[in-house]
Formats: structure tokens, sequence, C-alpha cells
């Protein structure tokens, strides 16, 4: 499975970014997925994670209600929307495939390459 993560940069606090993970082929039918975040000097951490087959969906206390996870099936691509964004949600980002919900780092199956998310106060 190829992941291709896109779309950080620089905001100010309380405003919003949207990232898209490229993905091929029937990945995001197939696969429960995630986006992780790793700030500086932390761990990688699971922070969204949707599986539509399950109709699960998970997302990480601090970001709940403004981070959503969605998809385009015409193009492949997952999304993460950022809402509201805070100094404290800076990191790379990463999007992941896993055969296994829960989702975590130690089941993912596939990564994406990091995107950065620099959040200005």
């Amino acid at each position: 499975v190829q992941l291709q993560a896109f779309g950080g940069g620089l905001v100010q606090a309380g405003g919003s970014l949207r990232l898209s993970c490229s993905t091929s082929g029937r990945t995001l039918n197939n696969y429960h997925m995630g986006w992780f975040r790793q700030g500086p000097a932390k761990e990688r951490e699971l922070v969204a994670a949707r599986s539509w087959r399950r109709g699960s969906e998970y997302y990480v206390d601090s970001v709940k209600g403004r981070f959503t996870i969605s998809r385009d099936l015409a193009k492949n691509t997952m999304y993460l929307q950022m809402n509201s964004l805070k100094p404290e949600d800076a990191g790379d980002y990463y999007c992941a495939t896993s055969n296994w919900w829960p989702i975590s780092k130690e089941v993912v199956t596939s990564w994406g390459q990091g995107t950065l998310v620099t959040v200005s106060s």
C-alpha cells in the first residue's frame, strides 16, 4: 500500500488546515485508516482514525469537535480537516493503514511520509 500525505503548513492559532492522504487501489475500503502526530521530542500518537467498513471513528480527546476524517473514493484520498488549531496541535502528521481496530502505531501496516503542521500563537 502506498500512502502520500500532504497539506501541512504554517497556520495561526485558531486557523484551519486540511491534510490529504493519497492512497492506491481500494485502500480506503480495505483498511482501517488513521492519522498520527509526532511533536518535537514526543512519541508518535494516534489523533484520529476511521474504519468505513466497520462504521467506526476515533478521535483523541484533545481534538474532538475540531478534527474530522473524511474520504473521497473517486480520488482515493483521505482527509483530515483540522479546525480551531492550537499550538499543541503542531507536529509531523502521518497517515497510516492497519488491519486491526482499534489502531495503534504497533499494528500499522503502512505509513505515509510526514507532513509538517506548524501553529503560531
